[in-house]
């Protein structure tokens, strides 16, 4: 039976749960009561103190969604330490006697000291928080779990300005897959854990979970890795963070790159979402307010990002990150929250919305960068730093449980978002956020994170079918990389992956494509970060037409009806939107085949293409045959079609992937498409 208070008001039913870093308490609500006052006593092993009580925590009813079952996450003390808590209600200014104190020592850092590989620490474990992870200690370390664990290998994907090494841990069981393709074909998930140099604590709460993940037999580990893989950068920003400063050594913030792709960093981030795919992530910042939640977070907020995966990530903040943030007692609520100013905005060079632009269900995550008034023991810096990376680990470890638990509605939402993009409907907007609830309900929060409404200006309503490039757009010297140089167009475009054909002396980049609601804001005279200004194309057929269809130069069909056999000429590039073929689709030798959101009665053969394929949600009632194409590093796509009829995929260079939307429908599927 449950204590009744001794005196009025007074907090009853106190229990304390330890976990990675932090303390849960909780405790029965007080009628009335305006906030609580959390007090904690260093203490010997006989319980006797051996420091002095020091109020740690306030917590207020707009922090959680939970008020009839208020709990506080204490962190920030040493792990391993043992402590007295105490917690006090306050009615206005009126103080109410504590509670009866609960006594219990905090768990010590993850890995048996006596254990090969477990027994690995952090710089800034070591030190108690004292200093930060080197760079050279952090190359130390990962060489480590990589020698030590066969679950982990460490790749790097790219260098710094000043050549330091861009590594990323990937995680699997028994062991990561060996590719690229087959991680992706895993569903990954990535965390990119420190892209301003100046805000490392969720580095070290990155390097710490590689550890958990790389030696941890418990069966939630095990289930998590042998059904996924897990892709942690570390330091994308090594010269940042070795000179302690915001931007790369050029001063550039990274986190206004990710689209543009101008330094060599992103590029190598870019590359790496291009080539190991991951369906989700979770990007670690922190954040200047004193007065904001322990854990600001936010999703992608572009209009432009297909709704699946705006939904899929809010869900993934409200619904999972809200509720469990409450349970274990942080205080989990939108980026901009309690007056957060001008932040959290739709600028698509921020890595989240590059990643929903990119149909990545991700969000952003700020650790307050100081204690403020409802941690007010943080004025210790070690103990700022240990709250900061602690509930982080908390966040990631979560962000893992959120993907084993949601795999289904994370990939049908990517997949939703994919046949959208490739389908080219709807307007293009070129800078403009969706809004974001203040805080959860029943409990609004003072302030929703500022939105940045699109501008008339800044929407397209009629978007074209493609982006014509010259060759110079294309290919010509540009001075907007590190010391007035950088990549050109053409290496940029081939950095994000997108389909491009050159016919009649020009480059054309189709709208026809998964990542459609980005191409335009790079590409587009009217872009607000534009790399180029590409004359917009328009469909050259609409409506229906009977008879023989023969395609020399660039084709854009869009809502159109043919009706006879269709010809794709050596060198010519056919792009089709909402169209239906009656008859066969022929092309041998040409510069690119792109159809999505189409129907096809007859044969569809595609052999000798030089350029670009990508054949994405199209219903094909007969044989498919994809032969001898030879598209560089661009990689054919068929992807979430209906296929009545046989599959064949024979000496395709690359060979051809499926994104993991799986074609369906009759017919064998044999040698390169065996298992699309």
């Amino acid at each position: 039976m449950a204590r009744s208070a001794a005196e009025p008001h007074q907090v009853t039913q106190l229990t304390v749960r330890q976990a990675d870093g932090y303390a849960t308490l909780a405790w029965q609500p007080v009628d009335d009561a305006t906030d609580y006052q959390i007090e904690r006593t260093p203490v010997a092993a006989d319980n006797t103190p051996t420091g002095q009580p020091t109020i740690v925590g306030i917590w207020r009813p707009n922090r959680q969604i939970n008020q009839e079952a208020p709990t506080f996450a204490d962190a920030g003390f040493n792990p391993g330490d043992r402590f007295q808590w105490r917690v006090r209600a306050r009615i206005g200014t009126t103080e109410a006697p504590y509670s009866t104190a609960t006594t219990d020592t905090t768990r010590q850092p993850w890995g048996d000291p006596n254990v090969p590989g477990e027994q690995l620490r952090t710089q800034w474990e070591t030190t108690r928080a004292a200093q930060y992870t080197s760079d050279t200690a952090e190359y130390a370390y990962t060489a480590a779990l990589d020698a030590l664990s066969d679950r982990v290998r460490v790749v790097e994907i790219g260098r710094t300005i000043q050549n330091r090494p861009i590594n990323m841990l990937v995680i699997g069981h028994p062991a990561p897959p060996a590719t690229p393709a087959a991680v992706a074909a895993t569903t990954p998930l990535s965390i990119n854990c420190n892209v301003h140099g100046n805000e490392p604590g969720d580095r070290e709460a990155c390097l710490i979970m590689a550890r958990q993940l790389a030696f941890s037999d418990d069966p939630r580990t095990i289930d998590l890795l042998t059904h996924t893989t897990v892709l942690i950068v570390p330091t994308i920003n090594g010269d940042g963070r070795a000179a302690n400063t915001r931007g790369n050594s050029t001063g550039q913030d990274l986190n206004r790159d990710y689209s543009l792709i101008r330094q060599p960093e992103t590029d190598a981030l870019i590359r790496m979402v291009r080539d190991y795919r991951p369906i989700a992530g979770y990007d670690g910042h922190e954040f200047g307010n004193a007065r904001a939640g322990d854990l600001p977070m936010l999703p992608p907020r572009h209009q432009n990002v297909a709704q699946s995966i705006f939904d899929q990530s809010q869900h993934m903040i409200e619904d999972h990150m809200y509720r469990e943030g409450a349970e274990a007692g942080w205080w989990a609520c939108p980026y901009g929250c309690e007056g957060g100013g001008n932040v959290g905005l739709s600028e698509e060079t921020i890595l989240r919305n590059t990643l929903g632009l990119k149909n990545v269900v991700n969000s952003l995550l700020e650790l307050r960068s100081s204690g403020g008034q409802t941690r007010p023991d943080e004025g210790n810096t070690a103990n700022n730093r240990r709250r900061k990376s602690y509930s982080a680990l908390w966040t990631f470890q979560q962000f893992l449980d959120y993907h084993r638990a949601n795999l289904p509605g994370i990939t049908q939402a990517r997949a939703d978002a994919i046949t959208f993009q490739a389908a080219n409907t709807g307007r293009i907007v070129f800078r403009g956020s969706r809004p974001i609830p203040a805080h959860p309900a029943p409990h609004p929060g003072d302030s929703p994170p500022p939105l940045d409404a699109p501008r008339p200006d800044l929407i397209l309503d009629n978007a074209p079918c493609a982006y014509k490039l010259t060759e110079e757009q294309y290919h010509g010297a540009r001075t907007d990389g590190p010391g007035g140089t950088g990549t050109t167009v053409a290496q940029r475009l081939a950095a994000h992956g997108w389909k491009v054909v050159k016919t009649g002396g020009d480059y054309y980049v189709p709208l026809a494509q998964p990542e459609r609601g980005l191409i335009p804001l790079l590409l587009d005279a009217q872009g607000v970060e534009k790399l180029t200004s590409g004359e917009r194309v328009y469909p050259t057929l609409t409506g229906q037409r009977d008879g023989k269809l023969v395609v020399t130069g660039f084709a854009c069909l869009d809502d159109a009806t043919i009706n006879g056999p269709v010809t794709v000429k050596p060198g010519a590039a056919l792009v089709a939107t909402g169209t239906t073929f009656t008859g066969p689709v022929t092309a041998a030798g040409a510069a690119g085949v792109i159809l999505a959101d189409t129907t096809v009665t007859g044969p569809v053969h595609i052999t000798g293409t030089t350029d670009a394929i990508s054949v994405i949600d199209v219903t094909i009632t007969g044989p498919v045959t994809l032969s001898a194409n030879t598209t560089g590093t661009d990689t054919p796509l068929l992807a979430g079609n209906t296929i009545d009829g046989p599959l064949t995929c024979t000496a395709n260079s690359p060979a051809p992937t499926n994104l993991t939307l799986p074609n369906t429908g009759q017919g064998p599927r044999t040698d390169q498409c065996a298992a699309l």
